[in-house]
């Protein structure tokens, strides 16, 4: 077991813990708020299973995130003002706010991301962008979308994708997709139209 000592001397910039919604502090979230920091506040877990099938207690995971580094006290300071679990450090913002969704764990209940809350500025969409595998997992999924559905104009699936698909299809195509599938669209139309 780590000693007090040695648990102070842990510094770092992220910071993670568990509220229970029976027993944190009515106002947690204003306390939290006024560190004018930015946090990530995830879907309310209710559906988690112990190995042996049981429902564990509701409960939420919060990620803080400081410029500098803080210790392991003073962050425990702040979750007793509002009767959080102990805090420990996150070895990664992405990698944490991913498990809140339990998106690398299909094995697991899958969260909402529209459940999930980011404050004080946290940029949930940089933290999710897809990783170089999945967006060309997407890409693969959107031309198969694609020639089963028909499509034979841009507009046609990025409406779908506005509609259907906002969270991941819609912000690849937005960011940097665009080039690749249009051109992939223009190219059948054109095979079509010469074999018609």
């Amino acid at each position: 077991m780590v000693n007090k000592a040695s648990q102070d001397k842990v510094r770092t910039r992220n910071w993670t813990f568990i509220i229970y919604p029976e027993s944190v502090f009515q106002n947690w979230r204003d306390v939290l708020d006024n560190e004018h920091i930015q946090w990530v506040e995830s879907p309310l877990h209710d559906k988690d299973t112990n190995p042996d099938g049981e429902i564990k207690k509701a409960h939420k995971h919060i990620l803080v995130m400081y410029d500098g580094v803080k210790s392991y006290n003073q962050i425990l300071e702040l979750t007793e003002k509002i009767n959080a679990t102990v805090p420990q450090k996150c070895g990664s913002a992405k990698g944490l706010v991913r498990y809140m969704l339990h998106m690398d764990n299909p094995e697991k209940y899958q969260y909402n991301r529209e459940d999930m809350v980011a404050h004080g500025g946290a940029d949930i969409a940089e933290m999710l962008k897809p990783t170089s595998a999945s967006r060309y997992e997407m890409f693969k999924e959107m031309t198969s979308f694609i020639v089963e559905n028909d499509i034979r104009e841009y507009e046609d699936l990025w409406i779908y994708a506005m509609e259907n698909r906002f969270d991941d299809w819609f912000p690849l195509l937005a960011d940097n997709g665009t080039f690749a599938i249009n051109t992939f669209i223009k190219s059948r139309r054109h095979r079509i139209k010469d074999n018609d």
